[in-house]
């Protein structure tokens, strides 16, 4: 079926930040990468306005002719912004595998490297273009013991990925395009690859401690304010951040507010975890204690226990307790800066 520019351009204005005209168009690996960056964090789909026609003429291409022409094709020299843009979502995954799944052995060894090696790929396969997969992956996995354990690794793991990526680089052939695949096996395979990129962010929140969640909802505000100059596409990707939030006012009743986005958060945060409810028990205090009560029971504690001015074999083992328990209960609180 035959595109059209001016379906690809409403497309592109409806919902370019979540990849639907490069879906339109068979572009299915641009579509993934736009779906886990968000239109390549906003400059990649601002600066799609002038490459939509291109895209369209891609995708109208005959196949068979392409097949002809194969043979005579070339490797396309690297360019400066497909380099940059591998480098920088190389970085991204490997931020997401940093918070979700440093705890899993060999992260530093294989999990981190084969997350940016992904990024890198993704980004090389946009179009009718790729890389060469495994070396790829081979410069990631060599290059990952020389910064092991540094959480600046994703940097230089990135960059010799992305040297490798576009010294490698081919034409797809064009019988494997997705434009002539049905539209059904295709959006189950972006779903499959969403969660597998999304899992380790889910995991995050679910399981592990209340800062993670506070780092991401930083992230997010950081993302917002890079676009301060913009206030309409500020407010576009705001609004698809908020679509989660709006689905439960709709469910609950409940009203709309202002960068509500940050409330998610707070609501999450209202469940302590199991360390922070034996932090509680040490003090006495039910779960809605406030960071006053907590403190002034803690000064009461750590007045009756301090060695200094209780000479009892179990004082020193208490206070430390109670020290330690405080300490938990404070990172709790602390970042309820947004209230």
């Amino acid at each position: 079926m035959v595109k059209s520019v001016l379906v690809a351009y409403a497309l592109w204005a409806v919902g370019g930040p979540l990849g639907l005209h490069h879906l339109y168009l068979g572009r299915d690996s641009h579509a993934l990468l736009w779906m886990l960056t968000l239109g390549g964090f906003g400059f990649g789909w601002i600066r799609e306005v002038i490459r939509i026609p291109a895209y369209v003429r891609a995708a109208n291409k005959d196949p068979e002719k392409e097949r002809r022409k194969e043979n005579n094709r070339v490797p396309p020299p690297p360019g400066p912004v497909r380099f940059a843009g591998q480098v920088c979502v190389g970085m991204y995954f490997g931020a997401v595998a940093l918070i979700g799944l440093n705890s899993l052995s060999f992260f530093y060894l294989i999990v981190l490297p084969l997350s940016v090696g992904a990024g890198v790929h993704l980004v090389s396969s946009v179009g009718e273009q790729t890389s060469d997969l495994k070396k790829t992956l081979t410069a990631c996995l060599m290059m990952s013991p020389v910064f092991y354990g540094s959480t600046l690794s994703p940097l230089p793991i990135s960059l010799a990925a992305s040297i490798t990526a576009s010294q490698h680089r081919r034409f797809k052939p064009p019988q494997t395009t997705s434009s002539t695949q049905k539209l059904g096996p295709r959006l189950y395979k972006l779903a499959l690859a969403w969660l597998a990129f999304s899992a380790p962010i889910g995991y995050c929140i679910f399981y592990n401690t209340t800062a993670t969640l506070y780092y991401i909802s930083d992230s997010i505000a950081a993302l917002l304010d890079i676009f301060w100059f913009l206030p309409w596409l500020r407010g576009l990707l705001e609004y698809i951040l908020l679509i989660p939030y709006r689905i439960l006012c709709a469910l609950t009743g409940g009203g709309y507010q202002e960068e509500a986005w940050r409330k998610i958060l707070e609501i999450l945060l209202k469940e302590y975890t199991e360390k922070e409810k034996q932090a509680l028990q040490v003090f006495s205090l039910k779960s809605d204690a406030s960071l006053e009560e907590i403190t002034r029971s803690y000064r009461e504690l750590a007045k009756t226990w301090h060695p200094d001015h209780n000479p009892s074999q179990e004082a020193e083992a208490m206070f430390l307790k109670v020290q330690e328990a405080y300490e938990v209960l404070l990172r709790w609180h602390k970042p309820q800066r947004f209230q």
